[in-house]
């Protein structure tokens, strides 16, 4: 199973009209609303005198799996060995256990949430890594993202939210978010922010109920599906708690009790660190395609919180970014959308140009605005390009948007011009059909045949000329944002599907009360497997690819007191 290619055509139409109908009906058959009622789950899950080797609780959090199997079942497989020993390079080495729990922190799979996506991309990989497990067998405890809940939440419902075991581990939760009682005074919330970034307000009385169970000496990680904290910093909007149940839960329900915020749906690690220790943790590198770690911009937080640590660091990102330059290769069938696009625009605006040189443009321009005006077809379509363009232009260019719109859509006029003239210039000049021309160069002489043969030449050549200028036109608009203006990281990064620089969280709780994160990270994840033959409680699968890297630790631990 490949990587999604977010601009195969067929996949870009789908994960279009997901995300709209998801827009428009999520919120007026909110599944959460249902569940609080008709789902009762316990106040919190007790593992506070589970203790594993040394007095130590370990625990695990993966985000943003589900998506290309090298990637997904990389860190599956990471994650289902007993032990692990890392170090930051050139570092001593930190052996690892296995956590008694295993966090999903959201986007469990990828495009779109139904059965068959989940059994094929994230069941599977995780069931080779590990089908069954020695007692005491791990528990599993999921958070949906915007993705999951592109069914209205029902497959993650059946999967997640029905006490089956998968993959060597037990489900416990009745509803899309729980609270989990920790040792040595720690909790962990996993909250439902559904499509709309917030949460539903019968579950903030589940999390208050929660917070009324804490004492003044306890302390909170709390896991969200999406960094609020980056995007705040990115539109420079800090929202009050009156906007947002979210906020309210974070400030005024548990407050100074959160020492540490996690959260995938951006797939990268980032750490950002406030004078006291606090941390905000991105780290969403269980499986989909990496996401910039230079945009959007978040090195000081609204609320003071400073990077420590990205992981690949921006250098290496911006590199990564110049891909997009050869946006054929990594989505050779995005051309197919471009070729359509500019034989549309040709065809609307169509003009007998073919026997005209470079020498003579002024002439062809001349030729061609006539045929538009001439066929009102042609404007319509042009006004339409920009005012798709212009909407399709990232929120990030801020008071520029309209502009990078306009300058994008006209790049691609100006190209889908081209082509079309290029087209018919090698058809009539350069192959000869059709070359005899009347003076004023509107008609051919010569029969229907050879006037059919000419047309169909010309629409053959303008569909394969935009099928490769295209690409080129769109990746260069967005390398040029995203590493000019910080703007369409999504769009540029997931063109490009970059399965490596993976990473997960390892957390320790220690007897003396203080909890330790060791950030796993994998730079280059293996393309070639081979079985192990090993049984059901170990890895079937080890990697058979040496230019694989090992997994390493992103950063040295750090500990929160």
């Amino acid at each position: 199973m490949g990587m999604v290619r977010w601009l195969h055509p067929a996949q870009f139409i789908r994960t279009s009209m997901d995300a709209i109908v998801a827009a428009v009906f999520g919120s007026r058959a909110d599944q959460r609303l249902i569940e609080s009622v008709v789902r009762p789950q316990e106040p919190y899950f007790d593992y506070s005198q589970i203790e594993d080797g040394g007095g130590s609780f370990w625990l695990d959090y993966v985000a943003d799996t589900g998506d290309g199997w090298d990637p997904t079942y990389c860190i599956a497989r990471l994650l289902a060995l007993p032990t692990l020993e890392t170090a930051v390079p050139g570092g001593a080495q930190h052996v690892t256990q296995r956590g008694r729990v295993l966090i999903f922190g959201g986007d469990e799979v990828y495009p779109g949430a139904s059965r068959e996506t989940y059994e094929e991309r994230l069941i599977q990989p995780y069931e080779a890594a590990m089908r069954r497990s020695h007692p005491p067998s791990p528990d599993l405890f999921v958070i949906p993202g915007n993705h999951d809940w592109y069914d209205g939440l029902a497959a993650f419902m059946r999967l997640f939210c029905a006490h089956r075991w998968v993959a060597g581990r037990r489900t416990r939760q009745s509803r899309s978010y729980f609270a989990l009682k920790l040792p040595q005074d720690w909790w962990l919330l996993g909250t439902d922010v559904q499509l709309n970034s917030d949460i539903d307000v019968p579950q903030v009385e589940y999390f208050r109920s929660v917070a009324a169970l804490m004492g003044p000496k306890d302390r909170v990680i709390l896991c969200n599906a999406e960094p609020a904290w980056i995007h705040a910093t990115a539109t420079k909007k800090r929202r009050g708690y009156l906007e947002n149940n979210l906020d309210y839960l974070q400030e005024k329900v548990l407050g100074k009790r959160i020492s540490v915020f996690i959260a995938g749906d951006l797939h990268h690690y980032r750490r950002h660190e406030d004078p006291e220790g606090r941390q905000k943790i991105t780290a969403g590198g269980g499986g989909a395609f990496l996401h910039p770690t230079h945009a959007p911009p978040a090195r000081v937080l609204l609320d003071d919180y400073k990077e420590k640590k990205s992981f690949p660091d921006e250098k290496t990102s911006r590199r990564l970014a110049r891909g997009n330059l050869l946006l054929m290769r990594h989505s050779p069938l995005f051309g197919l959308m471009s070729g359509t696009m500019y034989l549309l625009l040709a065809l609307a605006a169509y003009a007998e140009v073919g026997h005209l040189g470079l020498s003579r443009f002024l002439e062809v321009i001349s030729k061609v605005g006539y045929s538009m005006v001439l066929r009102p077809l042609s404007l319509v379509l042009g006004v339409a390009t920009l005012a798709a363009f212009t909407a399709f232009a990232d929120v990030a260019f801020g008071r520029w948007r309209t502009l990078a719109g306009a300058l994008h859509a006209t790049a691609h006029l100006t190209a889908a011009f081209l082509c079309a003239w290029g087209a018919t210039y090698v058809t009539v000049s350069v192959l000869g059909i059709c070359p005899e021309m009347a003076a004023d160069g509107m008609t051919c002489t010569a029969g229907w045949l050879h006037q059919a043969g000419k047309f169909l030449m010309d629409t053959v050549l303008t569909f394969a000329f935009g099928f490769f200028v295209g690409p080129f036109v769109t990746g260069f608009y967005l390398w040029v944002s995203v590493n000019g203006f910080l703007a369409h990281y999504n769009e540029a990064f997931g063109a490009l599907a970059i399965p490596d620089w993976k990473n997960f969280l390892r957390l320790r709780i220690d007897p003396d009360g203080s909890l330790t994160v060791f950030p796993v990270g994998v730079e280059r994840v293996p393309r070639k497997w081979k079985k192990t033959h090993a049984g059901p409680y170990a890895p079937a699968y080890e990697s058979d690819d040496p230019k694989a890297t090992e997994p390493i630790l992103i950063e040295e631990p750090f500990r929160i007191r």
